[in-house]
């Protein structure tokens, strides 16, 4: 079976904007996708990214202007500046990782839980009950959220090492296991139709 493997963070506007898409793409042609959040600074850093604040102004003016614009034409609701942003992801990432684990809830409604919390919600992903309340809402149990944390730190931590090992710089990112790369949700079509494409 072919595999997506998604790169993406919690704290990334542009992963909130991608939605379920690759759920609703992965789920058309029969292929299983592997959730890899990860720390998306620091991968700035190891791939010669800048961080959205260290950026020239012209940078900042137009992501919010292409943040705005994109989220209008998807009809999502967006905070272009949430309250809780930037924010600690990593507990949001581990209750990811163990929710995986575990299983018998939807994790595609769980990570967009928790970008839309961002992004639309204005509440804190590094808080206990935002993470409960995200798991709860995606059919897992709250307690995940408490479980799992060495696992889902070691996997964290992996996740960004097999991030930039793979030629991953941003997020969404989806590679699939035939090795084709997508970078960002308006290339969502296009991993759709590459999918979809028979095999040479």
């Amino acid at each position: 079976m072919t595999r997506i493997s998604f790169y993406f963070s919690t704290l990334s506007p542009f992963t909130y904007l991608a939605a379920t898409r690759v759920e609703e793409i992965a789920a058309r042609h029969g292929v299983e996708i592997i959730y890899k959040p990860l720390d998306i600074m620091a991968m700035f850093g190891r791939t010669g990214g800048t961080p959205p604040k260290d950026r020239h102004p012209s940078r900042q003016e137009y992501r919010l202007i292409e943040l705005e614009r994109q989220a209008k034409k998807l009809g999502l609701p967006l905070n272009l500046k949430p309250a809780f942003w930037p924010t600690n992801p990593a507990p949001s990432s581990y209750a990811i990782i163990a929710a995986q684990n575990a299983g018998g809830g939807d994790l595609g409604k769980l990570h967009h839980a928790f970008t839309r919390a961002v992004w639309a919600e204005d509440k804190n992903i590094a808080e206990d009950d935002v993470i409960r309340d995200c798991l709860k809402s995606a059919g897992f149990d709250p307690a995940l959220a408490d479980s799992g944390l060495l696992t889902g730190a070691e996997t964290y931590v992996q996740n960004l090492e097999d991030a930039v090992s793979e030629g991953v710089f941003g997020a969404p990112f989806y590679i699939t296991s035939d090795g084709a790369k997508f970078w960002g949700q308006d290339r969502l079509e296009d991993l759709d139709l590459h999918l979809a494409a028979p095999a040479e």
